[in-house]
């Protein structure tokens, strides 16, 4: 069985808090090997870097490390076990997942737990998907986001009388 270690970040007096569930903020997840950069597909990764990212700027609130991951072969295992689901499991609350690649079974179990994940051609440093993401918020975000941000209960669902302005 894949066991997923957090480390979870405490804030104090000096570190308190920001406002959780801040409008139009998203909880993002990012697959990583080094925690500098996107640089895993979501089977192979080791670490998931999860951010809350609003339009103002972002921060780091959980590490997900797993030891057990797939060699990338694209061969399922014989014996059977179950690798994905614990890593969907232990990203619920996750409003979107950046990785390099992600199979198809994959996919659907992140997109049932409401996760939307987003496949990159390459490699890149995590602020630049971070700031991406915050340039994203700020401007007009494509409708995928906008769906993703309504789901999420970051911004509140337009009448269809304003959808046309």
């Amino acid at each position: 069985m894949t066991a997923a270690r957090r480390l979870s970040l405490v804030t104090d007096e000096v570190h308190p808090p920001g406002p959780k569930g801040k409008s139009g903020s998203l909880r993002v997840a990012i697959a990583t090997q080094d925690m500098k950069s996107l640089n895993a597909h979501f089977g192979s990764a080791k670490r998931f870097a999860i951010y809350d990212v609003s339009p103002d700027g972002w921060k780091l609130v959980e590490v997900l490390d797993f030891e057990d991951v797939s060699d990338e072969s694209g061969e399922h295992r014989t014996e059977g076990e179950d690798r994905i689901t614990p890593k969907v499991e232990a990203l619920k609350g996750c409003h979107l997942l950046f990785c390099l690649a992600i199979g198809g079974p994959s996919a659907a179990k992140v997109v049932s737990a409401k996760i939307h994940p987003i496949k990159v051609p390459n490699p890149q440093s995590i602020e630049d998907v971070l700031s991406r993401t915050r340039t994203m918020l700020r401007t007009a975000p494509p409708p995928w986001l906008r769906k993703v941000l309504t789901e999420a209960g970051a911004v509140k669902k337009k009448p269809f009388d304003d959808e046309d302005d």
